[in-house]
């Protein structure tokens, strides 16, 4: 009997299934970067809750333009799926000049994968230990003081400028195409310090290869715990964090929105999932949609004027 009923409440859940094709989940970087990785976590998890096979397809480039101009212009049937972290949703707005995608407009919130801490790292051979110490060497070496990035335009861009701000010098912001070269020329000494997301530096840090000195969440991260962070090293004003979100084509129906982001959220429980992501560095969250919406918002409103006085824009 309770085969039975189990079968029957199967039949019925698929038959009330609102989304009637696979799947395309889009992740805006490379195979094998952390928004890859979790793309497929959540694919693997999620799909027998949704009912339909999920493909994950790469579309890098162009700091996930090209992927967010795909979603933006596919179907709003539940077939085509974003993974994104907050560059490609809240900053891109700000800071290029042309854009081919408004995220307000064009998609469609699911929810919040997860939230996760930036970190500042210089080199092996650097003498700075704390935020502190840094601050002091960046101050009387002010020609000196650059920070590395993945890229312009970024997150970690814009906090490297909060650290010189604190540390009352402008410090130089170099540019390099991803965490690998970043990374490289850390362990090299070409670049003295960098700003990364801290699920990129985690394993090069426990190598010793690369220091991490502070983190930049309001409270300790839960993969590294033993990292202070900048505001209990007496910088409050550095602090911001990032996040990865699922999104759909604006005009998605509203039943195919809430199924998707269910499958998620319920995902997300599951030790399997949750215990993998917060060795990658992420704290899962997990939210509804109009939560993820919120989010957005709140986040706009606290970076643009950060963003505005940066004076930094791009084509």
């Amino acid at each position: 009997m309770i085969g039975a009923t189990v079968a029957v409440a199967s039949s019925s859940a698929h038959a009330q299934n609102p989304i009637k094709g696979p799947i395309k989940l889009l992740v805006p970087l490379p195979a094998g970067s952390t928004s890859d990785i979790v793309a497929r976590l959540i694919a693997d998890h999620i799909k027998d809750a949704i009912g339909q096979p999920i493909i994950v397809e790469n579309k890098p480039g162009a700091t996930g333009r090209i992927a967010a101009e795909a979603l933006k212009n596919a179907a709003p049937d539940g077939s085509t799926l974003l993974i994104a972290p907050i560059a490609v949703t809240v900053l891109a707005p700000m800071v290029f000049k042309r854009l081919n995608y408004e995220p307000a407009k064009d998609f469609a919130p699911v929810a919040q994968i997860a939230r996760f801490q930036y970190a500042f790292v210089v080199g092996p051979s650097h003498r700075a230990h704390t935020a502190a110490e840094f601050m002091a060497w960046a101050k009387t070496n002010p020609g000196q003081a650059s920070f590395g990035t993945p890229g312009a335009g970024s997150l970690p861009h814009f906090l490297g400028m909060m650290i010189g701000r604190e540390a009352g010098v402008e410090m130089l912001h170099v540019a390099y195409q991803g965490v690998t070269s970043l990374t490289t020329e850390l362990i090299g000494g070409q670049v003295p310090s960098g700003v990364s997301a801290l699920s990129d530096l985690v394993a090069l840090h426990r190598a010793g290869k690369i220091r991490i000195i502070a983190t930049t969440g309001s409270e300790r991260s839960l993969v590294l715990p033993s990292l202070p962070t900048f505001k209990e090293q007496g910088f409050p004003a550095v602090e911001g964090v990032g996040w990865t979100a699922v999104y759909a084509p604006a005009g998605t129906p509203k039943p195919v929105i809430d199924h998707l982001s269910m499958a998620i959220v319920k995902a997300l429980r599951t030790p399997a999932v949750k215990d993998k992501l917060i060795a990658l560095g992420l704290e899962p969250t997990g939210t509804t949609p109009e939560e993820l919406a919120a989010i957005m918002v709140a986040d706009t409103v606290r970076w643009a004027p950060i963003v505005k006085a940066s004076g930094f824009t791009a084509d």
